[in-house]
């Protein structure tokens, strides 16, 4: 039988004809934190009062997984609301609204499998920090080659900082319906700006204080939203209908493809697996990074049923409002609020002013989720070692100094506002084979992984998810460019930039295929070790 605490060395070379010591020291993941001699080898080190110590016993090693405790599950409950902040974000609820516009109650049942394909990426993430004990930029820089890493951090960027526009966007919006419109767009970009700042304070207070805020934020949502549905009264039969039925029509087809795009986030993939390293687990005691899983499963699954109805919330006020109308398909974040107002009216609690606090904490929460994950994605990638208020700064200001130019641009048009959304989707569903490719090729991985690699079936079933979500943004890009590539020079850069996109994306599936093959022949040996011990 294996011992649980026996180490493996990072990425150390193995031959068939090495001893069975040496096979099974495969069974355990890498730890590059906990096996290191350099305790500074790791930029994913947190502070003290960001870990939470959650072991009773000590650092006892276990016989066995313990049984399920409530008391457990409250110590270990937090990642996964912060991670589902990102299905909650200002660009999800506008796709949440134009399907309830466009759409009606038709498009619910992809609104609930899409939370699920999403679910499964973030379990896989989870999965993969608590097992390593690393994250997944740490773990691509050093898995990768240098020129391959440098580019999926650029992506990685580039996706947050598209994200962060509309968040901070979103949030500046909100501030202008909460002001009567006192304050303009650019000036809620300057305000929003400063949670970077806010982050900084809370992570010194303490992970708990940080979560406490988070859980205030999706509060606020689900109450402001559950009042909007209670207030318009969207039809129980006709929602029931939606969930269950699934329907899709031409007319539809555009509304359904940003209902798929918005549950994978590229950032949110990276994020998560950092998050779950606030909890202290020993990766070398199978026991207790097992137990850490199952609480983490059922975290996670909470948290994202919680946004699931979020969204609901909000894609059935519209659908009821707006199903059928004129306005339907005109209808986005800038000028939602005032078609809810015209009607619903107002009353002691104006509808307007409920969807502008929602829409505040949406926004507000995404782009400290969006600060935070930058943090782990700047560090992990370039081996950064810095203070958190600079790392926390810099990261601020990639997105905030593009956020500014665009809320200077757009401030005076909803129409091009909405063109200015659209093109920061195609821009994030670019890069969501980033994010994904080198998650599954990681948790896929023996080597990395140890006998929490996921299993064949497992594994098919996230790349047949992967596959389809890749499938239905390709389809987005490809019909976004076939209508934007006017011209022979236009069209030819278009061109050049899909063939070297598509050779990324080759290489990094082969190199899944070459890492794969290069330890096969260990898992052929390690069944005969099993056999004999």
């Amino acid at each position: 039988m294996t011992d649980p605490t026996v180490s493996r060395q990072v990425n150390s070379p193995l031959k068939r004809n090495e001893s069975n010591g040496e096979f099974k020291r495969l069974l355990l993941p890498e730890t590059s934190q906990l096996d290191s001699d350099d305790p500074t080898e790791s930029p994913a080190d947190l502070p003290d009062n960001q870990v939470l110590n959650i072991e009773e016993d000590g650092e006892k090693t276990l016989d066995s997984v313990p049984p399920f405790s409530w008391a457990k599950l409250w110590k270990f409950t937090g990642p996964g609301f912060l991670m589902s902040i990102a299905f909650l974000d200002p660009g999800n609820i506008e796709g949440d609204l134009q399907a309830g516009a466009v759409a009606g109650y038709s498009l619910l049942w992809l609104l609930l499998w899409a939370t699920l394909m999403g679910l499964l990426m973030q379990l896989l993430s989870a999965r993969i920090g608590v097992a390593t004990g690393r994250h997944l930029a740490e773990i691509c820089r050093s898995e990768y080659p240098s020129w391959a890493r440098k580019l999926l951090w650029f992506m990685a960027e580039v996706a947050l900082i598209g994200a962060d526009i509309q968040e901070v966007i979103g949030s500046a919006i909100a501030l202008q319906i909460l002001t009567r419109g006192f304050l303009p767009i650019w000036a809620g970009v300057i305000i929003t700006s400063f949670d970077c700042f806010l982050i900084s304070y809370l992570e010194k207070c303490g992970m708990r204080k940080l979560e406490g805020l988070f859980a205030v934020f999706i509060a606020t949502m689900a109450l402001s939203f559950a009042w909007m549905f209670n207030e318009t009264k969207p039809s129980g039969q006709e929602l029931i209908i939606g969930i269950i039925v699934p329907k899709l029509g031409s007319k539809t087809i555009r509304q359904a493809v940003g209902v798929v795009g918005c549950v994978i986030t590229p950032h949110n993939v990276f994020l998560h697996s950092a998050l779950v390293q606030s909890r202290k687990t020993n990766p070398k005691d199978i026991n207790r990074v097992q137990e850490a899983l199952n609480y983490y499963n059922i975290e996670s699954t909470a948290a994202l049923f919680v946004s699931f109805m979020i969204n609901l919330f909000v894609t059935a006020v519209f659908a009821k409002g707006f199903y059928g109308t004129k306005q339907a398909d005109s209808i986005g974040l800038v000028n939602a609020g005032h078609y809810l107002q015209e009607k619903y009216g107002g009353g002691v609690f104006p509808i307007l002013y409920i969807w502008g606090i929602g829409l505040l904490a949406a926004g507000q929460s995404s782009t400290i989720t969006g600060t935070y994950a930058g943090q782990f994605i700047m560090e992990g990638f370039l081996d950064l070692q810095m203070e958190q208020w600079l790392s926390a700064f810099i990261t601020r200001s990639f997105a905030i100094v593009p956020t500014m130019v665009v809320a200077l641009m757009f401030n005076t048009s909803e129409g091009s506002l909405d063109v200015l959304n659209e093109w920061l989707n195609i821009l994030q569903s670019m890069q969501i084979p980033f994010a994904v490719i080198p998650l599954l090729t990681m948790v896929s991985n023996e080597h990395i992984m140890g006998v929490f690699k996921i299993g064949p079936s497992l594994e098919k079933l996230a790349w047949t998810v992967a596959v389809f979500v890749m499938m239905i943004n390709g389809y987005l890009l490809l019909d976004f460019f076939m209508a934007a590539a006017n011209g022979f020079f236009v069209g030819l850069l278009v061109f050049a930039g899909v063939v070297s996109y598509v050779i990324f994306i080759i290489y990094l599936v082969s190199y899944r295929s070459s890492q794969s093959s290069s330890w096969s022949s260990i898992e052929m040996s390690q069944r005969v070790v099993s056999t004999e011990t």
